[in-house]
């Protein structure tokens, strides 16, 4: 048990954030910051067919990707065959930016459905 005359303290200092609980047992660093999350960004219990919606954005865009995937490095292949690496290397940048490109139009969409659910 905490000290009753420091807990008689802790509630009159206003320059004292201490977490104490209605139990006068002192909170965790965990409890407080979950708290204060829970405050900035309340979190939002999805229905099954909104996460059913964000796994479809999910799977479309794993499928897209896969495509990309499929075709460039197809290509870079056949350049790495034919000894043209500028070529090849070229269509490996070429993948990497297609593939982040594809990853940032999928979470803008789930944000954006996401901010729909909240209304």
């Amino acid at each position: 048990m905490v000290n009753e005359r420091f807990l008689d303290y802790a509630r009159n200092d206003k320059d004292v954030d201490l977490a104490i609980d209605s139990s006068d047992e002192m909170k965790s660093a965990y409890e407080l910051a979950m708290e204060r999350l829970a405050k900035d960004q309340p979190s939002v219990s999805l229905s099954d067919a909104q996460k059913k919606q964000l796994a479809e954005i999910d799977s479309t865009c794993k499928a897209k990707i896969a495509e990309r995937e499929v075709f460039l490095k197809d290509q870079i292949v056949k350049a790495q065959t034919g000894e043209k690496f500028e070529e090849a290397e070229q269509l490996q940048r070429q993948l990497l930016t297609d593939v982040r490109r594809l990853n940032e139009d999928c979470e803008a969409k789930k944000e954006k459905l996401r901010a729909s659910f909240a209304k």
